[in-house]
């Protein structure tokens, strides 16, 4: 009776548990509509345009980028296609374009609604077409991505080839409950993306690296307080730091001392009036500073606006222009050249500033400005050249802040010189932080040679190459700081000073945070910088733990099915077919664990990443489980005799992800991924009743994972034990 009892209560709690976890998702709503003249005739072209209504926080993927760089591209399929013939792709009318930083490549989304058109020849009097979209839509919030497929139908009566005034007419299919407002048939594909007006403002979509809602409001912030920091660095420069004393010269001009025959209160009233002008003139130096370097970073907005930021971020020519632009201002700052204002230029802004008055205090403000070009351009430009992904507001900030940071020092000092007396002398130091600059300068410039590898396929760059470049850049640092290598204009280093030492230690422990990186390490603090592990080419250590799974995998199969297309993360060995991991783990008596992922599932490699990094999930997935994982996004087809009907949907599934995903939906009644069941393997039974526990989603606590890894081996060795 108790051992009933438990039953019931454990049957209960699973199903409360489904009843939340194993929900059909459902975030793009479509409908379609027939696009053709009053009276068709054969010849003519129709078009069928396609609206995706997508809920708040959530967004759809185009079908104009890449299907390589990862997440799965909208797509169209013909079931029946009579009297037509397909023109084209499937077009995405106004899609977002935008570099995504998990998959390393350009992709296209639409935020609240998507326009897809296909277009098609009249070749019969009557027309018949059928097919599916198949989609994947994910969310801004938790990061869960969802496929899903929405079936057309269109039938169109046609004349014979002939001549006479056509009308264009719009047919809506029930579904779709507004009249959908196109103008005119076009031929062209430009035309018809500059045509359509689908009535919706114009939105701007993001696609973040990490699924959190607020990712950019927090990448502004972060930039601002780069930019600031930038700013404070460039003061430290050669041609900046000597600036500060010239600019106070300046403000101090005119004689303040006590006349002949002037009283004590007479001239204090004087004195007062001149600090409290030299208070506000210090303020509209400063502020002039900070509108000059504001002027440019608007300009950059205008002329970088979001979509063209978003193309030049990705085009591999404006890439390898930055990656040659950010050589250039190091090897400037090394000491190699100085990139310097033409002479004469400098003369004439030098001659306005010599006028006074607030004409003159802004052409002092300019000076400055141009002066410092030299050491200020390397750092400001770099700065502009990382806002451009895709958001105005970003080299208006950037430059904001740094000209806050840049002209904090100046101000100060012109409004009160007394505290000049308190700085440090001008030295060799001024050239070192020039150098350490230029290292740094160094490696970020392989960053934009990377976009451009990533983004081609080129293969230049892989992981193991990218890092290997920035050890040494690093090494090179650490020995330039413990003056064991001089460059140009460098002073000897005769004692080494308490924070050229600190700097030492610093760059020396960021190589050695990378070291393990070359033998497959994530480095997690640094995967918005790094090519992604799929580039990685992993070098084999003798000794490490291939005995301990050569030991524990002594009966696994030396080939498995798929194992040609899939690969599972952290060397772990297991499967890409869930019959054949049935057999398996029955053959070893121990539990199932299937992950349900896809190629474009972003939250499926933040937990490879993340969770399953973690030692002990991976010593519990390769010592305690067999693991499967099946890809429902694949487009691998299947061998005729295993394609199939499904019975939940009526459709002929007849591609790997097809067949997995149908999988997913009939026997656990979910489709978003990640999706991590533990099955026992009971003959008798069916998947979801084979469940050791209810079936877990995306979550980054790694103890929360192992618990439940943890749980389920429990359950399995109870039900082995009765």
């Amino acid at each position: 009776m108790i051992r009933r009892l438990y039953f019931l209560m454990n049957l209960c709690l699973w199903l409360s548990a489904m009843g939340v976890h194993a929900q059909i998702e459902k975030h793009a709503h479509w409908s379609h509509s027939l696009r053709a003249p009053k009276a068709p005739q054969v010849g003519d072209t129709i078009e069928v345009v396609f609206k995706a209504k997508i809920d708040p926080d959530w967004y759809l993927y185009a079908s104009d980028f890449d299907p390589e760089v990862g997440p799965m591209v909208t797509e169209i399929e013909l079931t029946q296609l009579r009297g037509a013939k397909a023109i084209g792709q499937l077009l995405s009318v106004n899609s977002i374009k935008k570099y995504d930083e998990v998959f390393e490549g350009q992709v296209a989304i639409f935020k609240k609604e998507g326009t897809f058109i296909q277009k098609f020849i009249i070749t019969d009097t009557r027309v018949s077409i059928k097919g599916s979209i198949h989609f994947q839509v994910c969310s801004d919030i938790t990061g869960m991505c969802v496929p899903g497929s929405y079936d057309f139908s269109v039938s169109v009566e046609a004349q014979a080839k002939g001549s006479g005034h056509k009308e264009e007419s719009t047919v809506n299919t029930p579904t779709d409950n507004r009249p959908q407002a196109i103008d005119s048939v076009v031929s062209s594909d430009a035309q018809v993306m500059k045509n359509i007006q689908d009535g919706t403002e114009s939105t701007q979509a993001r696609f973040p690296a990490t699924p959190t809602y607020p990712e950019k409001k927090q990448s502004l912030w972060l930039f601002a307080l780069t930019a600031f920091l930038a700013g404070l660095a460039a003061i430290f420069t050669p041609c900046v730091f000597p600036m500060i004393p010239m600019t106070v010269s300046y403000f101090m001009k005119g004689n303040i001392a006590q006349r002949e025959g002037e009283d004590q209160e007479s001239y204090r009233q004087r004195l007062q009036k001149a600090r409290r002008q030299g208070v506000s003139r210090a303020l509209f130096y400063g502020f002039s500073i900070i509108g000059i370097y504001v002027l440019v970073g608007t300009l950059a907005a205008v002329f970088l606006g979001a979509e063209f930021a978003n193309e030049i971020s990705t085009h591999w020519l404006s890439n390898l222009i930055f990656f040659a632009v950010f050589i250039i201002f190091a090897l400037s700052f090394l000491g190699m050249f100085d990139i310097t204002l033409p002479t004469s230029f400098l003369t004439k802004v030098d001659k306005q500033a010599d006028k006074g008055g607030l004409v003159g205090i802004f052409f002092m403000a300019l000076t400055l400005v141009l002066v410092s070009f030299s050491c200020t351009v390397p750092i400001a430009g770099s700065l502009l050249i990382a806002s451009a992904g895709g958001e105005v507001l970003k080299p208006i900030v950037g430059m904001l802040a740094f000209s806050l940071a840049f002209a904090i020092p100046f101000t100060f000092f012109a409004a009160f010189p007394t505290a000049l007396n308190k700085l440090p002398r001008s030295g060799g130091w001024l050239n070192s932080v020039k150098v350490v600059l230029g290292f740094i300068e160094l490696a970020f410039a392989f960053k934009f040679l990377s976009v451009a590898d990533q983004v081609y396929h080129w293969r230049l760059l892989d992981r193991e190459v990218y890092l290997a470049i920035w050890i040494a850049i690093g090494i090179a640092l650490t020995l330039y700081l413990l003056g064991k290598i001089q460059l140009p204009h460098d002073s000897p280093v005769e004692r080494l000073s308490v924070p050229r030492l600190l700097l030492a230690l610093l760059s020396l422990s960021f190589v050695i945070y990378l070291i393990p990186g070359m033998f497959g390490a994530p480095l997690e603090a640094l995967s918005g910088y790094l090519p992604p592990m799929s580039t990685f080419n992993k070098i084999e250590v003798k000794g490490s733990d291939a005995g301990n799974q050569a030991a524990t995998n002594t009966e696994f199969p030396a080939k498995v099915k798929y194992g040609d297309l899939f690969e599972l993360p952290h060397n772990l060995r297991g499967f890409f077919d869930y019959e054949e991991a049935v057999a398996y783990a029955r053959k070893v008596n121990k539990p199932l664990f299937i992950d349900f992922t896809g190629h474009g599932c972003v939250n499926c490699r933040e937990m490879e990443a993340k969770v399953w990094s973690d030692p002990r999930v991976l010593k519990l997935l390769r010592d305690q489980y067999v693991v499967v994982a099946l890809y429902v996004d694949d487009k691998t087809p299947l061998p005729q005799s295993e394609q199939y009907v499904s019975p939940y949907d009526g459709k002929v599934k007849n591609t790997i992800g097809r067949k997995f995903f149908d999988f997913q939906i009939t026997e656990f009644g979910a489709n978003a991924q990640p999706y991590y069941s533990l099955l026992d393997t009971d003959p008798n039974k069916n998947p979801r009743e084979n469940l050791l526990l209810p079936p877990k989603g995306y979550d980054l606590n790694a103890d929360a994972f192992v618990e439940f890894l943890e749980k389920g081996l429990e359950e399995y060795r109870k039900r082995h034990q009765e």
